[in-house]
């Protein structure tokens, strides 16, 4: 499942830098997620890290993109593939 920022963000800049995957940007509004890379931290950390650093607790799974953890995990490897 890939996360998503709902336009309850106050856009305080907490969550970008502690996105291992650079998944999250700031888009036209406020910040957004691109799906394709969030892994919600599977393979960084036990949490997602957004989650626990958002002030307003804006940042829920995006129903538009459910996954399995083995999925997460599986495009935690495919990205980390793409950085070397």
């Amino acid at each position: 499942m890939a996360l998503m920022i709902t336009d309850e963000c106050i856009n305080c800049d907490v969550c970008e830098p502690e996105c291992p995957n650079d998944a999250i940007y700031l888009g036209q509004e406020i910040y957004e997620i691109d799906p394709s890379k969030c892994t919600e931290c599977v393979g960084h950390f036990d949490e997602p890290q957004c989650v626990q650093i958002c002030p307003v607790a804006c940042i829920p799974v995006n129903p538009q993109h459910v996954e399995s953890r083995e999925t997460l995990w599986q495009k935690f490897q495919r990205l980390q593939a793409a950085k070397s």
